[in-house]
């Protein structure tokens, strides 16, 4: 029996271990490519980023078995310089960073195991993980590197909002089904 549990920090760190496998289960194969060690890593930012204000995480199981996860929080103003944060600003210009995405709930991460891929779980998790967004306002950068993740982004509702060149490089910014700006979003060229 799947279920999709919302859990706040004290009750996600205890599953450190398995969700440090199911990130890697998700981003170590390619388009990601990602090493044992960017999962590492993973658990250690975890440990910060619980302390986040307005962090949240959804957890899915397969019975006992975790099989999937996000974890989100409010995005700070001023907008965040580090990271991937630089692109998503230049894309879509300081005005609308500041307007769309600080205050809002961001995604930051999606995983779910490659084997119960296909089966509503990943759906599950950000509905979750949004439901309760300020105004509905949710977003989330992903890479394009995978198409197959902007797909099932464009399929389940969410409305690209950055348009970068496509050299199969850098990220995207996604806004959230019921997110007010992303009717403003400019569509691709």
């Amino acid at each position: 029996m799947r279920d999709i549990r919302v859990v706040t920090y004290d009750a996600l760190l205890p599953h450190s271990t398995a969700l440090r496998s199911v990130y890697a289960d998700a981003f170590c194969a390619p388009p990601w490519n990602e090493g044992e060690e960017r999962a590492d890593a993973f658990v250690a930012r975890l440990r910060s980023d619980v302390r986040r204000p307005g962090f949240t995480a959804t957890l899915a199981f397969d019975g006992p078995d975790l099989v999937g996860f996000t974890t989100a929080w409010a995005t700070p103003s001023p907008f965040p310089s580090d990271r991937c944060y630089p692109q998503a600003a230049v894309g879509l210009g300081r005005s609308r960073t500041e307007e769309w995405l600080c205050g809002a709930r961001e995604i930051d991460e999606l995983a779910v195991r490659p084997d119960v891929g296909g089966t509503g779980i990943a759906v599950g998790l950000l509905e979750a993980a949004t439901a309760d967004a300020p105004d509905g306002r949710a977003w989330l950068l992903t890479s394009l590197r995978s198409p197959r993740a902007m797909a099932f982004y464009r399929r389940h509702g969410w409305t690209q909002a950055t348009h970068p060149s496509p050299d199969g490089h850098g990220i995207a910014v996604f806004l959230g089904p019921r997110h007010p700006a992303r009717t403003l979003a400019a569509k691709p060229l």
